[in-house]
C-alpha cells in the first residue's frame, strides 16, 4: 500500500515514476513527442508499465504485468506495441528518468534501441512544466491531492529543444533544432470517454504551446465532465480548469472538427481542431492494455485568446498537432456546462 508521504511526493514530482508501493490495477504512462525542424519526422514514443488485476472467473483471460514502449509515426499513422518483461522497467520516484530495456529517457537525453528508432536525441533546453505550487499542485489543481481519482495528470514540459538524429526504419533523419514535449498519466485506468489536443508548433511565436483535454470524471458514486486547458505564451501560462473558476462556453463535435471555447479569469480561448485520420494507441484499463485509441499528430487547431476587456492577446494556427477523440463521446457531450 502507497504510503500518505509517498503519495504527497508524487504530487510533488508529476514528472516522477508514481507506481512504488501501489496496488494493482496500475499503470504509468510518458508520452513523449519528437517532431523534426522541418516538421517531416513526427513520432510519439510512450514508455510505461501496466500492472493489471486478474477476475475470478476463470474463463476469463488472465491480465499481464508488463513494460512497454509504443510508438506512432505520425506521419503515416502506423503505430507499434512493444512489449517488456516488467523486470526490465526502472523509474525514479523523485525526477523524469525511466529505463525499459536499453530504451532510456530523461531531462537530458532520448536513447532508443526499438524496430523502428535507433538512436540518441539530446534535450538541449529546460523543460517547461505546468508550475507545481501549495495553492494548486499542477495541472490537476487540487483534484492532484485526492488519492480515489480514477486517472491522474501531468505536464512534464510543454517544449524543448532537440538536437541530433534517429536511425527510422534504418534511414537517419535528424532531429536537430526538432522541438519535444512531454506529458504523463497514471492510475487505474483511462476515463470511458475524452477528447485531448496539443500542439507547440504555431505560426506567429516557436515558444508558445496548447494543450486541451476534457474527459468523464467519475466521483463519488456519480461523474461530471471535468476540463483542463494551458496555454503557455511568451512566458506565462493562461489556464482553464474546472477548478480555478472558468466555464466551457461550446463543446462541439462533428465529423471534421472540434470547436471548444471556454472563459476565466485569464480571459476568453476559442479553439477549431481539425479531425483527421491517425494510428491506433493501447490504453490502459483495469484488466489489460486495449488497442483501441486512435490518435493523429497531422491536425491543426486555430487559436484566439481575448482578454476580459475583449483585447486580443494571440491568434494563429498550430500544426503538427496531436488530437485524440475517444469512447463514450455522446455522454461526454451532454454534461451541462
Amino acid at each position: 500500500m502507497q504510503s500518505p508521504l509517498s503519495f504527497l511526493e508524487g504530487v510533488r514530482h508529476p514528472e516522477a515514476f508514481h507506481g512504488k508501493g501501489k496496488a494493482s490495477p496500475f499503470f504509468e504512462g510518458w508520452y513523449l513527442k519528437l517532431v523534426s525542424a522541418d516538421l517531416s519526422q513526427r513520432w510519439a514514443v510512450i514508455p510505461g508499465i501496466f500492472k493489471g488485476i486478474d477476475k475470478a472467473d476463470s474463463n476469463e483471460r488472465q491480465s499481464k504485468d508488463e513494460a512497454f514502449i509504443q510508438v506512432l509515426d505520425g506521419s503515416t499513422g502506423r503505430s507499434w506495441f512493444h512489449s517488456f518483461d516488467i523486470s526490465e522497467f526502472k523509474a525514479a520516484a523523485d525526477k523524469f528518468e525511466v529505463q525499459i530495456g536499453n530504451n532510456f529517457f530523461s531531462e537530458t537525453e532520448v536513447r532508443l534501441d526499438l524496430p523502428q528508432l535507433q538512436g540518441t536525441i539530446s534535450i538541449t533546453t529546460p523543460f517547461v512544466p505546468w508550475p507545481v505550487t501549495l495553492r494548486s499542485p499542477g495541472i490537476m489543481g487540487w483534484y492532484g491531492l485526492v488519492p480515489f481519482m480514477e486517472c491522474f495528470h501531468g505536464i512534464v514540459s510543454f517544449g524543448h529543444q532537440l538536437e541530433g538524429s534517429l536511425k527510422v526504419e534504418g534511414k537517419e533523419q535528424s532531429f536537430s533544432k526538432g522541438k519535444g514535449y512531454i506529458e504523463t498519466d497514471w492510475g487505474k485506468g483511462f476515463p470511458s470517454g475524452y477528447i485531448w489536443m496539443q500542439t507547440n508548433h504555431f505560426d506567429f511565436n516557436s515558444e508558445t504551446s496548447l494543450i486541451a483535454s476534457c474527459a468523464i470524471i467519475p466521483w463519488i458514486g456519480k461523474s461530471f465532465r471535468g476540463f483542463i486547458m494551458g496555454l503557455m505564451h511568451e512566458g506565462k501560462l493562461y489556464s482553464w480548469t474546472t477548478y480555478n473558476g472558468s466555464k466551457e462556453l461550446q463543446l462541439r463535435v462533428d465529423d471534421t472538427h472540434v470547436y471548444w471555447t471556454v472563459t476565466g479569469p485569464d480571459g476568453t480561448l476559442d479553439l477549431k481542431a481539425e479531425r483527421t485520420r491517425g494510428g491506433l494507441l493501447h490504453a490502459p484499463l483495469h484488466k489489460d492494455m486495449h488497442r483501441r485509441v486512435e490518435e493523429t499528430m497531422d491536425s491543426t487547431v486555430e487559436i484566439t485568446l481575448t482578454d476580459n476587456s475583449g483585447k486580443q492577446i494571440v491568434s494563429g494556427t498550430g500544426t503538427a498537432a496531436a488530437l485524440e477523440i475517444f469512447g463514450e463521446l455522446e455522454k461526454l457531450l451532454a454534461y451541462k456546462k
